[in-house]
């Protein structure tokens, strides 16, 4: 992939064709297995098949990619470990990846320039692909692979390549000409197609490929092509590129461009924008026929990850950078293949040089939440998710027993990321959320904030909640709304809800409400100093804010920036917070999470740039200045760290968050001492943002949404800073359901 600016543009070629994909012929039930030794799941499989798939006992991993290399720079190091597994790993790659058909390292890295093919640069990067594979799942470059050409639509071939040693995981290549433009306008490109430019992309064969021949792929047929892949592989974790990428503030466009939103440039490859669509268009489709298999949806940061603080560790970035180097063919080993056993545009540079920072980082675009798992009015706990683009609840069936019915469905329609929490005096909770709408013929794509009050109980004693109310989006402009960030609420004690949220300029926009829900309109927090004192200036928030109430009743709101944290606060119960200066603290990795404490204190957790290592801050209201009290002992990851403080009095910090493993690290200490705890760990596979809450005894509850869509939870034994932990459970996967917990770890 070649050098990017630090931005992409977008062009209105034309308005969005309409509506939903459109159906394909009856004899799409005749489709091909995928794969001589592994097919994948069909719908009218063996029962033991379906029970499998409706029990969620078996993650299966989807990763939907534009170009060849986009999972092992973007994606790592969760495919690896997806791979690595044992589970379902499939990728798809929507592109050829052609580029300009040259085979060559750039900027005077190589001496001779090789004539230009595109047919065997495509191949050269497929290659590349098999080989970092096949070295995440055996160690070996060169481990064989079976290569075929099946159909996924009537009339239409796509590669499949399945590894020979380890067959669940397999590569699809549909090869449809790439934009061979960073940002552009060209019509005969994904993002042509999506927006109506073009009425057909083609495919372009790349050498040795056993698809017969080139094929002209509508904006529906790339859509139901998609659909039919996750019919068949019936993921749990589907895993895209991110459809949500924030402009390059003060870059003039490229010339001839006006792009959709009056010339809006952006910090990503237009392919990579693109793929997500039709991913999410894709998904869509498939949740709207119903099939029974709770979906996770992550979505990661491209060339945006480059521009911002590096957040993951050194050992992480090298092993990113030691599979990059594999697709690079950085060993010129021989792979028998004429066309090239590698991209030599990444070559051996992948961590030291021209795209470090691309393996420094993985970031999700949305940044999980800090509150989703919520005690209701009556003590039992409640646990909050998206499933299949809905809301979902899964709740105690009595206070403290650790038996939970659901998940249950509480609507909400094409949701993203993960759900915040937030009690009403009283005990009624409110739920807020962020949802895309797909373009259709009478509306734009956008991106809008929903919130939903709880109005009581039902009979099986799951919270029932209103009909979802839309809150819009800080810019009302459909193309600016796609850059609103994901919500944080905070109640106050007079039971006004504020909820804040990034918008496209950068700083933090928020409404608030009576629980009646008389809400405001859209406001601007006022911006702090940007670092250097330029007093006003938009310090460029980074997604990942959080906001708590403290003991005293005053509104905290944290928010990363690309240099700072950020920190505001109100000065009296019932004002709207205020910055109140530069914080002094280490730069952020990624999320920040608060958590109130008693005495007006409230401390902060997250990860440091670079080094991935947990922090953890304390601010007292006098002097009202900031302290780091804590470095956790480094254990890697990325995302946000959960923080809540348990106990009666709440006295227990307790933090928890992903490590290099993929697997959750939980630490408790005395809000006291300012001692870092010593790490646990709860061996359980998971997407998004742990959670932390309490039981009615004081206990420390966490909870995570695992790769299988389950949820599984662990408790203490006693509740305090020395409190032994039980062991974990995973609560039943299917809708509605209540039963006995299966221990997970």
């Amino acid at each position: 992939m070649p050098t990017p600016p630090p931005r992409v543009s977008r062009r209105r070629l034309l308005q969005a064709a309409g509506g939903g994909a459109a159906a394909v012929t009856a004899g799409a039930a005749a489709w091909a297995r995928l794969g001589p030794r592994a097919p994948l799941s069909r719908a009218d499989g063996s029962a033991q098949a379906r029970e499998a798939a409706a029990s969620g006992a078996a993650p299966a991993f989807l990763h939907v990619i534009a170009h060849a290399d986009d999972s092992l720079y973007f994606m790592n190091p969760a495919l690896e470990q997806s791979v690595r597994s044992g589970a379902r790993s499939v990728t798809v790659c929507l592109t050829g990846g052609e580029s300009d058909g040259r085979n060559a390292a750039e900027h005077g890295r190589g001496d001779r320039v090789p004539p230009r093919d595109r047919p065997a640069f495509a191949r050269a990067r497929t290659n590349g692909l098999r080989a970092a594979h096949a070295v995440m799942a055996t160690g070996d470059p060169l481990s064989p692979w079976d290569m075929e050409a099946v159909s996924l639509l009537p009339g239409f071939q796509v590669e499949i390549q399945t590894l020979r040693a380890a067959p669940r995981n397999q590569l699809v290549f549909m090869e449809l000409v790439e934009a061979r433009t960073v940002s552009g306008p060209r019509a005969r490109s994904l993002r042509g197609l999506w927006l109506g430019a073009i009425d057909a992309l083609p495919t372009l064969r790349s050498e040795g490929t056993p698809v017969q021949r080139t094929f002209q792929y509508t904006r529906e047929q790339v859509v139901e092509s998609l659909i039919a892949l996750l019919e068949r592989v019936r993921p749990t974790v589907v895993r895209t590129l991110d459809p949500n990428a924030v402009h390059a503030p003060h870059q003039p466009p490229p010339a001839g461009d006006s792009g959709p939103g009056g010339g809006l440039l952006y910090h990503d490859h237009q392919d990579h924008i693109s793929s997500a669509y039709f991913a999410q268009a894709a998904l869509a489709g498939y949740w709207d026929r119903g099939h029974g298999r709770p979906t996770v949806v992550e979505s990661y940061l491209g060339y945006e990850a480059g521009v911002l603080p590096n957040s993951v560790d050194v050992p992480t970035a090298r092993r990113k950078g030691e599979l990059l180097s594999v697709y690079g063919w950085a060993d010129g080993r021989d792979c028998g293949d004429r066309a090239g056993c590698g991209d030599r545009k990444v070559g051996g540079s992948a961590f030291d040089g021209w795209s470090r920072n691309w393996t420094r980082s993985t970031r999700l675009r949305a940044p999980g939440s800090n509150s989703w798992l919520r005690p209701l009015k009556d003590g039992r706990l409640a646990a909050f998710a998206v499933l299949d683009g809905s809301a979902v609840c899964w709740a105690e069936t009595a206070p403290g027993n650790g038996t939970f019915s659901g998940p249950h469905r509480l609507g909400g329609g094409f949701l993203q990321g993960q759900i915040h929490a937030v009690s009403h005096p009283g005990g009624a909770l409110r739920l807020f959320a962020s949802r895309t709408v797909l373009p259709a013929r009478n509306h734009a794509h956008r991106r809008e904030l929903l919130t939903a009050l709880q109005n009581g109980t039902a009979r099986n004693g799951v919270p029932a909640f209103g009909a979802w109310e839309s809150l819009g989006a800080p810019d009302a402009a459909p193309v600016r709304s796609l850059e609103t960030g994901f919500p944080a609420a905070a109640v106050g004690q007079d039971g006004t809800v504020h909820v804040f949220a990034r918008d496209w300029r950068g700083g933090i926009a928020y409404r608030s409400g009576a629980r009646s829900g008389d809400w405001s309109l859209w406001r601007l927090l006022e911006a702090p100093e940007a670092p250097g004192g330029a007093a006003g200036r938009v310090p460029g928030i980074v997604d990942g804010l959080d906001a708590c109430v403290d003991s005293e009743g005053l509104v905290h709101v944290v928010a990363p920036s690309d240099r700072a944290v950020h920190h505001w606060v109100s000065k009296e119960p019932g004002r709207i917070p205020e910055p109140t200066g530069g914080t002094g603290l280490p730069e952020p990795a990624g999320p920040l999470s608060l958590a109130p404490l008693g005495d007006g204190r409230v401390c902060l957790a997250y990860r440091q740039s670079a080094t991935a290592r947990v922090l953890l801050a304390e601010r007292r209201p006098k002097p009202g200045s900031w302290r780091l009290t804590a470095r956790y002992e480094p254990v890697g990851g990325y995302g946000r760290v959960a923080a809540a403080a348990v106990g009666k009095p709440a006295r227990t910090v307790v933090l928890a968050g992903r490590d290099n493993a993929g697997l959750l690290r939980y630490a408790l200490s005395d809000a006291e001492q300012d001692t870092p705890g010593r790490w646990l760990t709860g061996k359980v596979p998971h997407s998004g943002a742990a959670a932390v809450g309490q039981d009615t005894d004081g206990r420390a509850v966490l909870a995570v949404l695992g790769n299988d869509g389950r949820l599984h939870v662990v408790r203490q034994r006693d509740a305090g800073a020395d409190g032994r932990f039980q062991e974990w459970t995973a609560q039943p996967a299917r809708r509605g359901q209540t039963g006995p917990a299966e221990r997970t770890g």
